[in-house]
């Protein structure tokens, strides 16, 4: 009796989740595209804006490094030769 009963709780466990997943999983996955698309669009709109301000221009956002110096304690160089 108690397997019978065991067995009917898991099937109405797993039905009842079935149908609620019918329901709930579609505004679940709305939810998340919409916010999806937000972002989308309010990334194109910060793009949009950065090009409209300057067209035809160009803009340098952040100024180089100045110039590195090498390390001349590294090593040595040494030039290898084939040999036949």
């Amino acid at each position: 009796m108690q397997l019978l009963r065991t067995i009917a709780i898991i099937l109405l466990v797993y039905y009842g989740l079935k149908i609620i997943g019918r329901f709930a999983f579609p505004i679940i996955f709305k939810r998340f595209v919409g916010k999806f698309e937000e972002k989308v669009r309010n990334q194109q709109q910060q793009q949009s804006s950065k090009s409209e301000e300057k067209i035809g221009e160009t803009s340098i956002d952040k100024k180089p490094n100045s110039a590195k110096e090498s390390n001349k304690d590294v090593g040595e160089y040494v030039d290898y030769e084939d040999v036949e």
